[in-house]
């Protein structure tokens, strides 16, 4: 039974593959979770856990989302942003829409996200974890395209921007550069050769796995993290040194 004084999580993204390995972790360890994400049937249920939808790229509703939030459960302590699009290119197949559209799922959604919970977690002492990519380190490739190259090197940047900016209030923040995970926006593009190919350019050997990312964001949660902000956590497997 979850005690009524544990931390409470909102996770974005939550019907992912990373955000139901992420959901189940954090619940697992005792926290009051709070899943959003705009395809709700697909988000894991059962207590301790709140499932709301949400478009993260609406700022009313984020808004919206943290104010019911605390209205539940009266203070929020981490916010984990998994919540996020790939796109594909080259530069010249990438229509005006498709760079606004990506840069809005991305990048913006973070800057809207971390805006409306800012006086929660400052009053909460807690932490931020936001979601970049390999492809934020490396440049990425025409695989996803250029803006989601540009959003998740922006991410890593936001990352470092607000943990110098919001330290003195207590409030930590990280960043995750996750490379090839076996969720349904892999499987989704590889397949066959294309996967054993993908396998054998990691230094490892294999793709990393939603729980190996979820336990990277129960430590960046955990008191063990509390020395620990403006870190990028590279999850590739070897695959980009940094």
């Amino acid at each position: 039974m979850v005690a009524d004084d544990a931390p409470v999580v909102l996770v974005t993204g939550a019907a992912g593959g990373l955000g139901r390995a992420a959901v189940d972790r954090l619940r697992q360890r005792g926290l009051r979770v709070v899943a959003t994400d705009r395809a709700l049937a697909q988000i894991p249920c059962g207590a301790p856990l709140d499932v709301f939808s949400l478009d993260v790229t609406d700022e009313s509703a984020i808004n919206e989302t943290i104010n019911r939030l605390l209205d539940q459960h009266g203070r929020l302590d981490h916010v984990v942003h998994l919540a996020g699009a790939a796109g594909e290119g080259p530069l010249e197949r990438v229509s005006r829409v498709d760079w606004d559209t990506l840069l809005a799922v991305n990048l913006t959604s973070a800057f809207l996200l971390a805006k409306a919970s800012h006086s929660a977690l400052a009053a909460s002492r807690g932490s931020l974890v936001l979601t970049s990519s390999t492809n934020g380190l490396n440049g990425g490739s025409a695989l996803s395209g250029p803006a989601y190259a540009v959003a998740k090197a922006g991410l890593i940047n936001l990352s470092r921007y607000l943990a110098k900016e919001w330290a003195p209030e207590g409030i930590r923040v990280n960043c995750l550069a996750p490379g090839p995970i076996d969720t349904p926006m892999v499987s989704g593009r590889f397949a066959g050769e294309a996967m054993e190919k993908l396998r054998s350019s990691v230094p490892l050997g294999t793709i990393g796995t939603p729980d190996q990312v979820a336990h990277a964001i129960d430590y960046l949660l955990s008191p063990a993290a509390a020395f620990i902000t403006g870190t990028v956590m590279n999850i590739s497997g070897g695959l980009v040194l940094d």
